[in-house]
């Protein structure tokens, strides 16, 4: 859904076949039928798993086939705006899975075919909450940090191997991902700071920044963290 979901329509209207992954089933069915008149040889393949359970991870890898050109982190999701002294271990644990553990696995599932190919591209989506401390709560903030460190760490280490890593830090983005709750101490710390992003962008939008650097257009990318996010950096 979101960000994802965009990316995943422009690659496979671009001509890309894309292995799809997401927890609902039924909305990767969705998405795969709302997609016609594809260039030949594109298409959506839709295949249900989560992320951050290994099993389900080599069978989304394996069913792309014997080469992965490009991997795109997209999969997240948000914390309550808590200060560490009120962050829950549930919570903690759930978004660090999904949004490190997640990217970290995906990620390390499809390097070795990469460096077979001698080459390879790969996306992670960080955010605002990447650069600084005020967009986001303990959580998520420390995960969106961590994936900044593992997109710089990854394009260090396979430099020399034909494979690029890099991310983009979105800013706000109508995606209607949820937030479960607003913490008691956290969320009034945090809400003078988020009124000053400067705009909303569209998942398009995002699918735009994202497809170049899956491209090979993104030649001279690598380790790269590019502020999607309409300005709000700058402030």
């Amino acid at each position: 859904s979101g960000i994802g979901r965009a990316v995943a329509s422009r690659v496979a209207r671009e001509g890309g076949r894309v292995i799809a992954a997401d927890l609902s089933a039924e909305k990767l069915d969705e998405l795969a039928a709302a997609l016609t008149g594809l260039p030949a040889g594109a298409g959506i393949v839709p295949v249900a798993g989560d992320i951050s359970a290994q099993d389900d991870v080599d069978r989304i890898v394996a069913s792309a086939g014997d080469r992965v050109d490009a991997l795109a982190n997209v999969a997240g999701i948000m914390d309550d705006m808590s200060a560490i002294h009120e962050v829950s271990d549930a919570l903690w644990e759930r978004v660090l899975r999904v949004n490190l553990e997640g990217t970290m696995r995906l990620t390390r599932a499809v390097v070795p075919g990469m460096l077979a190919a001698k080459e390879g591209r790969i996306v992670n989506v960080a955010s605002e909450a990447g650069l600084r401390g005020s967009a986001a709560g303990v959580a998520y903030t420390a995960s969106k940090h961590a994936v900044v460190g593992l997109t710089k760490s990854n394009a260090v280490m396979y430099a020399k191997s034909g494979i690029r890593t890099n991310a983009v830090a979105p800013g706000g983005v109508a995606t209607g991902i949820p937030v479960p709750g607003q913490a008691e101490f956290g969320a009034p710390v945090l809400r003078p700071h988020q009124v000053n992003i400067l705009s909303l962008a569209m998942a398009e939008e995002l699918a735009a920044t994202i497809t170049f650097l899956l491209s090979k257009d993104s030649v001279n990318l690598n380790g790269a963290i590019i502020a999607a996010d309409g300005g709000w950096s700058a402030v």
